[in-house]
């Protein structure tokens, strides 16, 4: 009986402090129930059958309204509601923004031995985003990635990474990305062209970015958070090496899926402790 619903970030994380309302046809309300610290929302209140209007808030956030059939049986499965912060819908403030590194990540995984995945991340990276006054396709990204920061988990395998073989940090110490353009693809969501400089090799690459929101951080601050994701292909860069098994299965894949999860600082700079 009643009603059960998952109230998360676009990122997936639970919002723990989200109220669900329901309300009937005429608008009145008939129920009203807070999430658990998982996101969850499990109320035993016994409705009739029929048509409501669910609306999910949570402080710092959008509310969220949806349609729900109650069933013969009493009972409402919302599933999953996600919730975008207040001004996910728009891009930053104009100005100066300046990536965290320490609550930030950039990551990348490949396929191993067709079967499994190895997750890496770089450690050492930074940059700036300038959100453009006038014109918003105007604003730009740059950043730096210390290519000697890969980090596996595995010591021997990082070591390769770094060798000529793949990264050849003693040659290319960076890696580095530069926007060209902005393109709008959603309430919240962007195309940013650039050019990713890796290996020697510069290549346009496009980022699918999402806009998390802003908000005061415990510092005085203000951030934005944005996650992007890529997909390159070794060769693409000139890092051809691989072991080929003898089913024919490579044994790293040549193609990288890369995830960054980025909070960045209103102004040029970052604070100081």
């Amino acid at each position: 009986m009643g009603l059960t619903a998952k109230i998360r970030t676009r990122d997936g994380w639970a919002v723990s402090h989200a109220v669900v309302t329901v309300t009937d046809m005429t608008g009145t309300q008939v129920l009203r129930a807070e999430a658990d610290p998982e996101g969850a929302v499990r109320d035993s209140t016994e409705l009739a059958p029929g048509a409501y209007t669910v609306i999910v808030t949570a402080v710092g956030y959008a509310p969220a309204a949806s349609s729900a059939i109650v069933t013969a049986s009493g009972r409402a499965e919302v599933g999953a509601v996600t919730l975008a912060r207040q001004g996910g819908a728009e891009l930053p403030p104009p100005g100066p923004w300046t990536i965290d590194p320490a609550h930030s990540s950039v990551a990348a995984v490949a396929q191993h031995l067709g079967i499994s995945s190895v997750h890496g991340r770089f450690t050492e990276f930074g940059g700036t985003i300038e959100i453009a006054p006038d014109d918003v396709a105007k604003s730009r990204v740059e950043a730096v990635i210390k290519a000697g920061s890969i980090d596996t988990g595995n010591g021997m395998r990082d070591t390769h990474l770094r060798s000529g073989d793949f990264l050849d940090i003693e040659n290319h110490p960076e890696i580095s990305y530069r926007s060209t353009g902005l393109t709008q693809a959603g309430p919240d969501r962007w195309t940013v062209r650039g050019e990713l400089a890796l290996h020697g090799v510069v290549r346009q690459v496009d980022l699918d970015l999402a806009y998390l929101g802003t908000g005061a951080d415990p510092w005085g601050g203000t951030r934005a958070a944005f996650r992007a994701t890529a997909e390159l292909h070794r060769e693409d860069f000139a890092m051809n090496y691989n072991q080929v098994l003898q089913a024919g299965i490579a044994a790293i894949g040549t193609t990288l899926k890369v995830q960054l999860d980025i909070q960045a600082v209103q102004g040029d700079s970052l604070p100081t402790a």
